[in-house]
């Protein structure tokens, strides 16, 4: 079973499946409770997937909980979303609050106040700066993104010279690019160039421009993310540059993931960022109010490296991202 459990959460565990993997199987609670979720609104390709990959869990979890009631609720700011989050528990009773911060500092000391009317509280991938205030903490592996990333250099590129598309100036980019770099120590591959690229096509294009118009040989591109790595592939692409071998980015945008599949030599490879980790927060928290499984702590998700021969199992047409 735990094994069962370990790939459901590497592959983000987008369905109900989890719950039935883990042995929380569909059943009503006893009483009838509420759990709300409240996600940043898609503002770009990867909440794009957390928003599609949290309604499809919600869907799954009504039909397994009859009694569970679920509110979605999207926000486009901080602000925007402390205000939802203080309008929702203010006007009914909620039993359990899922909530990806838009960032930390404008959700604390509303998450606080709300945790003092005895509310379940887990908090996704963006940490909260008093974590006293979550029972429940999901996220994905940052240093094992950039480490996983790293290796694939390693052991495909022996020497050369690459660079490096970092996201914004964040504690979880700096995980990243250190683990990455920690990862190619010792070899002959030399970062010859690296800036931020916001984790944003535009930005990307942009970025790899200048690159390009620097650097005249390039042998590989890591760009940690796939909304990145959109606008690396346009920008190597109109500058008609051959000299680069492979680009890597992460998160695994089904554009991407389906590259890979199809053996694209641009893209050999993604690093796994799901977009599913809201989905798979809002099943673990399911089975603590249904009293199926009561957990409490911290879940880290494994970032696998995908590759054409286990593709097929990240990748979900359906999906906007």
């Amino acid at each position: 079973m735990k094994n069962r459990y370990s790939k459901a959460i590497a592959g983000a565990a987008l369905s109900v499946g989890v719950g039935l993997a883990l042995g929380f199987g569909p059943a009503a609670a006893a009483n009838a409770q509420t759990m709300a979720v409240s996600i940043p609104a898609a503002d770009h390709g990867w909440t794009g997937g957390v928003v599609y990959f949290t309604n499809r869990e919600a869907d799954a979890l009504r039909k397994a909980y009859p009694n569970l009631k679920i509110i979605v609720k999207t926000s486009p700011s901080g602000a925007d979303q402390a205000s939802a989050i203080e309008d929702m528990t203010s006007t009914q009773k909620i039993d359990a609050l899922v909530v990806l911060p838009q960032n930390s500092d404008e959700l604390t000391s509303t998450l606080a106040n709300v945790k003092k009317k005895g509310v379940f509280i887990t908090v996704v991938d963006r940490g909260l700066k008093d974590t006293s205030i979550q029972d429940l903490y999901v996220a994905g592996n940052n240093p094992e993104l950039g480490r996983v990333a790293g290796e694939y250099f390693k052991k495909n590129l022996p020497s050369g010279d690459i660079v490096v598309l970092r996201g914004i100036a964040t504690v979880i980019d700096d995980q990243r690019v250190k683990a990455f770099q920690e990862a190619i120590k010792g070899t002959k591959i030399k970062i010859i160039d690296m800036q931020y690229a916001n984790w944003n096509r535009d930005d990307g294009f942009k970025v790899m421009q200048d690159f390009l118009s620097k650097h005249k040989k390039i042998d590989a591109v890591w760009c940690q993310d796939d909304d990145i790595a959109v606008g690396v592939l346009e920008a190597i692409k109109q500058a008609n540059r051959t000299d680069i071998k492979f680009v890597v980015g992460g998160a695994g945008m089904k554009d991407m993931i389906k590259r890979v599949a199809d053996g694209d030599k641009m893209i050999p490879v993604d690093v796994l960022y799901p977009p599913g980790m809201v989905a798979t927060a809002m099943n673990i928290t399911a089975s603590n109010l249904t009293g199926k499984l009561p957990v409490r702590g911290t879940y880290i998700l494994s970032a696998p490296l995908v590759t054409k021969d286990n593709a097929k199992e990240y990748y979900f047409p359906d999906s906007p991202f």
